[in-house]
């Protein structure tokens, strides 16, 4: 059995802004830098892998360093597109689409669970199929709130370089628990309100 930790990335200049990101690839913040750089992977993970975003990427390199790992980048780890809210923020997304954030209705082009979940796991089923081991895989919240609704768990929202634990064999994926990267004490933890 494979154990994957599957970790929203430190707070992008995006999340800061309150901007909804999806595909596009806004840089990480400098709080978000200093995020990355107290984060700490556990001490087990023997292998980092990423999305292809730069978000994403930039928070992987420097928690692999210190660990001397490299980092293996993987589309299918993108966030969901997020389609015409692309770049908004909250009140901007509810002048244009009067209340589709409360009813949770999404515009056109904005990516479905389904696809979201069905690339998710097959990045899970293949990190399933190395040797057993733990890995860590730098992604985003609609990542892994998705496969956390997919398999019951309740999903509130995630602190950036906050994740959750999977188990992966051969025939299934299962929920472990939630961990969270950085040290309230040493860093400011953030919750974005968007993905």
């Amino acid at each position: 059995m494979t154990r994957v930790l599957l970790l929203r990335h430190a707070e992008s200049a995006w999340n800061a802004d309150g901007r909804w990101q999806g595909h596009a690839d806004p840089p990480l913040s400098p709080l978000g830098e200093r995020q990355a750089s107290v984060a700490v992977l556990p001490p087990g993970v023997r292998a980092v892998w990423t999305s292809d975003l730069a978000r994403a990427r930039a928070t992987a390199l420097v928690l692999a360093g210190p660990a001397g790992l490299s980092v293996r980048s993987d589309a299918r780890l993108r966030e969901r597109d997020a389609g015409e809210w692309t770049g908004l923020t909250r009140p901007e997304i509810e002048d244009a689409w009067p209340g589709y954030l409360a009813a949770r209705r999404r515009p056109p082009g904005f990516e479905p669970d389904e696809s979201v979940e069905a690339r998710a796991r097959e990045v899970l089923a293949a990190l399933g199929a190395l040797p057993p081991a733990e890995v860590a895989a730098v992604t985003h919240a609609g990542v892994i709130r998705t496969l956390e609704r997919a398999l019951g768990a309740a999903v509130p929202r995630l602190a950036n370089l906050e994740g959750r634990w999977f188990e992966v064999s051969a025939d299934a994926v299962t929920l472990g628990d939630r961990v969270l990267l950085v040290d309230p004490h040493r860093v400011e933890v953030t919750i974005p309100g968007q993905i």
